[in-house]
């Protein structure tokens, strides 16, 4: 039975019902809708809306209900149409003309928008856990491989000897910025639109403020329209889950050339390759290809979504449904390829032979050539020259640059010396680059601590002003919490100054 048959004196068609409902996709917000309705029936009792025991009864039967489907005890049907129907429908019919009374002051439009917003958050906390276990193992190996030498690559042609370690280092700092975006993205989205109605809000007396609370959230959001009309926050986080795609999809296509018989620079694990049905000796890098393919499935969503809003007018429009069975595939596609990665990643053998002979070979050490007749006076465009004649050269002859004799270094120029084999050293730069790298890292460390020791310096200050703190202080609060971290509904994670983690229940 639908909930708007009074104005209908026909009902739809089988298909008709069949292409309206969500229920099929938008039953993963089960917890998330049983969630927002239990806030908004304890508002309406706080406000005198509806009677405190009805209340209390839809909360009661809210939270069975939530037990109940997680143990497989309830069908959805597609009569309801979509979550909030189904529930409410089952709501009613345990408890009768209470559970009607749910839906005072509530449109589907702002049900749905808390709903997504409260899925989101929780789906960005869970993506951010897994990018943090992938950062700990790009870490883990670029410490077991500072010393490892390879040709550092422009246009796909060996430039410059560096490390492995320097490499998968500029894929951390990839995957560090992907992370603050999320958060920077969470932190945006982290209003609540109950209350904003189907676009212009209700004239009951609302609690908008308890409802946030309640859930979690900084406040209500502040236009009634726009809080049930936009959906801005996906397009950015499928923008973001695009970014950490094609940052994924970038290391996956230099693990399958480093994989590869041409390079032979990398030994993908038995347990994330495949093999060929009709070619014995194949180990194919599967799961590094089908990430890179992967990639474009997420990119799709962003642009599906993008085009869908695009033209939409003010407030909300049944189009807006189709934000969510793209995003969900997102969602799940981004959290899967991340674990398979850092999976693959851990376990990949490295050849460092073949690495530094390729590093050797290439003539990656040119420049550091050409840097050397710089220092002994010569303009860079002269010593530019100069070196690409030493490298003809050693084409020629078939040789790498520290082969050459030094009698032939002078032939092409008088000012090199023996000390040029020094400069060229392949092993000797990249330590070197090390050695700077390291200085860096520790430069940065003694600024942090600086700064963390002047924190605690203000912060025993504002203890010494206030003995005893009978309200809230902001001012010492931000010096001494560094961030605060939803672990879900019911506990935040404070991190304090000095690696110090707390966890507040808050229910």
């Amino acid at each position: 039975m639908k909930l708007w048959k009074g104005r209908f004196s026909k009902a739809a068609t089988s298909s008709a019902d069949e292409f309206n409902a969500s229920i099929e996709f938008d039953q993963r917000l089960y917890k998330e809708d049983i969630t927002g309705s239990i806030a908004h029936a304890k508002m309406l009792a706080k406000q005198g809306i509806i009677p405190q025991e009805d209340a209390d009864l839809i909360v009661k039967t809210l939270k069975e209900i939530l037990a109940d489907i997680e143990a497989g005890k309830v069908e959805f049907t597609i009569e309801s149409e979509d979550i909030h129907m189904n529930i409410e429908s089952i709501l009613t019919e345990r408890i009768g003309e209470a559970g009607k009374k749910l839906h005072t002051a509530r449109s589907r439009n702002d049900q749905i928008a808390v709903d997504i917003r409260l899925y989101l958050k929780k789906e960005i906390a869970e993506t951010d856990h897994i990018l943090g276990q992938l950062l700990d193992a790009l870490a883990k190996l670029a410490k077991e491989h500072t010393d490892t030498v390879m040709p550092g690559y422009t246009h796909l042609q060996r430039a410059q000897p560096v490390t492995l370690a320097h490499h998968v280092g500029a894929y951390f700092e990839m995957f560090v910025r992907d992370r603050s975006r999320l958060a920077d993205i969470r932190k945006r989205m982290n209003t609540c639109p109950l209350g904003a109605g189907a676009l212009a809000g209700t004239t009951y007396p609302l609690d908008r403020e308890y409802t946030a609370q309640l859930l979690g959230f900084d406040g209500p959001t502040r236009n009634s329209m726009d809080s049930v009309s936009d959906r801005d926050y996906v397009i950015e986080l499928l923008s973001a889950f695009s970014t950490i795609m094609m940052h994924m999809s970038r290391f996956c296509e230099e693990i399958i050339m480093w994989n590869s018989n041409e390079y032979r620079f990398v030994e993908i694990d038995d347990a994330y390759s495949t093999g060929s049905s009709i070619m014995p000796q194949k180990k194919n890098p599967d799961i590094a290809e089908l990430v890179r393919g992967k990639t474009g499935r997420v990119y799709g969503a962003l642009t599906s979504i993008l085009t869908t809003m695009k033209g939409i007018p003010l407030a909300y429009n049944k189009d807006m449904q189709e934000d969510k069975e793209l995003t969900f595939d997102a969602i799940d596609t981004v959290k899967g390829c991340l674990a398979l990665f850092t999976g693959m990643i851990s376990t990949m053998q490295f050849n460092k032979q073949n690495m530094e002979a390729s590093a050797k070979n290439g003539f990656t050490n040119a420049t550091d050539a050409a840097d050397y007749l710089v220092n002994h006076g010569v303009p860079f465009r002269d010593a530019h020259g100069i070196v690409g004649r030493l490298v003809l050269t050693c084409i020629d002859k078939g040789i790498s640059l520290d082969e050459l004799p030094l009698e032939e270094y002078k032939e092409i120029s008088p000012v090199f010396e023996q000390d040029i084999y020094e400069e060229t050293d392949v092993e000797l730069k990249t330590e070197l680059t090390n050695t700077r790298a390291k200085l860096e890292y520790l430069q940065q460390q003694s600024d942090e601590k600086s700064s963390l020791q002047r924190r605690l310096s203000d912060f025993k200050k504002a203890l010494s002003h206030n003995e005893v703190l009978e309200e809230f202080d902001r001012g010492i609060f931000e010096s001494i919490v560094e961030k605060i971290v939803v672990v879900n509904q019911h506990e935040l994670e404070f991190h304090l100054i000095g690696e110090l983690k707390l966890r507040e229940n808050i229910e």
